[in-house]
């Protein structure tokens, strides 16, 4: 049965959400969004967002399911904005308590 996890993301530079990102910060959160919208499309992430403050509280979540943390952290790691250090994650075992309608 698979399990949930959520890794929380911040930016490494946090004036990329302040002052706007680089050309290569601008490449790699393509590739981010890519990744993760080709998860959500195989129903192995849930859910993902971020917060709409521009300062260094800003933060996203990624929601997924996993069969176990070490499969989950292999997602996490290879998150191309994880892996080229754009954002740095850290992941946690999650349980979705309520869903409501959208």
């Amino acid at each position: 049965m698979a399990e949930h996890y959520l890794y929380r993301l911040q930016a490494t530079r946090p004036m990329m959400l302040s002052e706007g990102p680089t050309l290569e910060e601008v490449a790699v959160i393509e590739q981010h969004s890519a990744y993760l919208k080709a998860l959500a499309e195989k129903g192995v992430v849930t859910f993902g967002g971020r917060t709409l403050n521009s300062d260094e509280t800003a933060f996203g979540i990624v929601v997924l399911s996993g069969d176990s943390e070490d499969a989950a952290r292999h997602i996490m790691e290879n998150d191309p904005a994880v892996r080229d250090g754009v954002l740095r994650a850290d992941l946690y075992p999650f349980r979705i308590a309520y869903v409501g309608k959208a």
